[in-house]
């Protein structure tokens, strides 16, 4: 467990909240059939409101890295390593877990009905690892996370944005040369893929893993991004200048970001380095907003429902999706059919009366809620868990 967020940073917390909000909103319709356009992610290229909530969230982790590692003076010490490999391991491990979970449910409902026991049945459900996903959410964050660590330790901070640029225009040239801007299995980024993570332990979309090996590399610059947003924020000491400084810093990336989109197009399935101009922008921006709101002008309190999220972010987003896994797996029969229990409350309780699209909207509103009041009730209790 931790402290939260010192108060002159409310604006972080909130903005970390919306973020976790988002991404359990549009992770969790009522039906994947049914889900109003601005709530899915792009085919390919372009950005959706959906396609901001990830990049948005990795921002903010860039900036609280910053906070984190100031405390011990970016110095190298075997403590600090060994915090940041640990914190990198663990949330890894969770993102693993979450998959190896939704495989072993599933297994176990397969295997449901046969004339296999129940303890074997048990034991082959918890030891089927054949489609568990090798990457994926928590593990970006994880090793995003872990290379930006090591970079603030051993690298001079004055040196990081020449990392980031870098790092961008070599991706490009990797996705220029190695048709990494195309669909299909000739992408390099598919290919990469496919040949090291294998099509069993991979959420294939468009042919590659949009949480991949190589689209790995500008997603760390996308961190990196953050933290030297971090750097600018806990430095600069006034509210004002606060705001000011985010918001060119953010009007400047997003202009870049646009602007090089007609060479460069704008994907968040390879994490295009326009994508990353782009919503880290917007996501400066954004801050900068929240700042003059909250910090500067004193409107809080609308944003005390955000800021339960805000404090315990990932804990609330794997609870999230175990609890999401949980509901779309434990069957029960209604009518002599057997669904699953989220399948049971969208058909036959909300779309009869709201339609296809408003009942699947209300069920990811009311899945959001009920998170909320877990995360709630700990931020009333000051429990802030730390992963």
């Amino acid at each position: 467990m931790s402290s939260p967020t010192n108060n002159r940073l409310l604006s972080l917390d909130i903005l970390r909240g919306i973020t976790i909000a988002g991404m359990i909103l549009v992770n969790n319709p009522g039906s994947w059939k049914y889900v109003y356009a601005p709530l899915r992610h792009e085919q390919w290229h372009g950005i959706t409101p959906t396609d901001l909530v990830f990049p948005f969230f990795m921002f903010i982790m860039g900036i609280s890295t910053f906070i984190s590692l100031r405390k011990y003076n970016f110095e190298f010490t075997f403590p600090t390593f060994r915090k940041i490999v640990k914190r990198t391991v663990v949330i890894f491990a969770i993102g693993v877990g979450l998959s190896w979970l939704s495989v072993s449910l599933g297994t176990l409902l397969r295997l449901d009905g046969t004339e296999i026991g129940l303890l074997e049945r048990i034991g082959k459900a918890v030891t089927n690892f054949e489609h568990v996903r090798i990457l994926g959410v928590m593990q970006r964050l994880a090793l995003t996370y872990g290379l930006t660590g090591l970079i603030a330790l051993f690298v001079k901070h004055k040196y990081i944005p020449y990392i980031i640029v870098a790092g961008l225009l070599g991706y490009f040239l990797l996705l220029l040369f190695g048709n990494g801007f195309e669909q299909g299995d000739n992408n390099i980024l598919a290919i990469v893929d496919q040949h090291i993570l294998g099509l069993k332990h991979m959420y294939v979309d468009s042919g590659l893993d949009p949480e991949g090996i190589l689209s790995t590399i500008p997603a760390t610059m996308h961190v990196l991004i953050g933290f030297c947003c971090g750097k600018i924020l806990i430095e600069t000491k006034d509210n004002r200048d606060r705001m000011l400084r985010l918001f060119i810093i953010g009007a400047m990336l997003t202009f870049s970001g646009f602007l090089l989109s007609y060479g460069c197009p704008m994907n968040k399935k390879i994490w295009s380095p326009t994508f990353v101009l782009a919503t880290c922008g917007l996501a400066s921006t954004l801050l900068s907003l929240l700042i003059w709101i909250i910090d500067v002008k004193g409107y809080k309190k609308w944003s005390v429902f955000f800021e339960s999220f805000g404090v315990n972010p990932l804990f609330i987003y794997v609870l999230a999706g175990v609890l999401s896994i949980l509901i779309g797996k434990i069957p029960i029969i209604y009518d002599g059919n057997s669904t699953s229990l989220k399948g049971f409350f969208y058909t036959h309780l909300l779309e009869p009366y709201f339609g296809g699209l408003f009942g699947s909207l209300i069920f990811a509103i009311l899945f959001v809620l009920i998170n909320w009041l877990i995360g709630n009730i700990l931020y009333r209790k000051k429990i802030y868990i730390k992963i």
